[in-house]
């Protein structure tokens, strides 16, 4: 089963002036082992992320790629693994098919890795998450880290339906373990 995760607000701390460098890019407490542990569960693990900060000239490729080296690197450590890392470097200006909400980093994520989005479950921080996971025929999970509040009280003000039938939890490491119960992959 295929398990989407936005990067920035879900898997490390957000920012609105963006991550810029492998310094800035901090882990929230509990996601690396969360994603490792979906891994473990027999979960294909692959993170969805808009990188605009490559086109506003903010880092290079080099620096974004040593941020997800790094994550990789850690996920492995704990025992698990990414099934990849797809990301739009594109200006939100370019019209792009790959910026979330748009799904063509998913279409991407279905090329690479073989397994349908549809029915997976897409875990972000973000109405972009969201509408990419609905877009696409993916569950939408929403975390409350990163822009997950700000995105909760849109969906309110907004009597947005999705909110009666939207998983919220605390943070991925609470998604997590929901999931792999769920599927019976605990202790696996």
């Amino acid at each position: 089963m295929l398990v989407i995760l936005d990067r920035d607000g879900v898997i490390n701390e957000d920012s609105d002036n963006y991550i810029k460098s492998l310094a800035e890019w901090q882990p929230i407490q509990g996601s690396i082992e969360a994603i490792a542990q979906l891994s473990r569960a027999g979960f294909t693990v692959a993170v969805a992320t808009n990188q605009s900060g490559l086109a506003r000239g903010l880092f290079e490729l080099e620096d974004l790629e040593a941020m997800h080296q790094r994550l990789s690197q850690l996920v492995i450590e704990a025992g698990g693994e990414l099934g990849g890392i797809f990301y739009c470097g594109h200006h939100p200006d370019d019209g792009c098919d790959c910026r979330k909400p748009r799904t063509g980093l998913l279409q991407a994520i279905e090329r690479e890795l073989g397994e349908s989005t549809r029915g997976a479950w897409f875990i972000g921080d973000s109405m972009g998450d969201l509408d990419a996971a609905t877009a696409s025929g993916s569950v939408p999970i929403l975390v409350r880290t990163g822009k997950g509040e700000r995105t909760l009280a849109q969906l309110r003000a907004a009597e947005d339906p999705r909110l009666e039938t939207l998983r919220i939890f605390p943070d991925l490491a609470a998604a997590a373990v929901a999931l792999i119960v769920e599927q019976g992959g605990a202790g696996r």
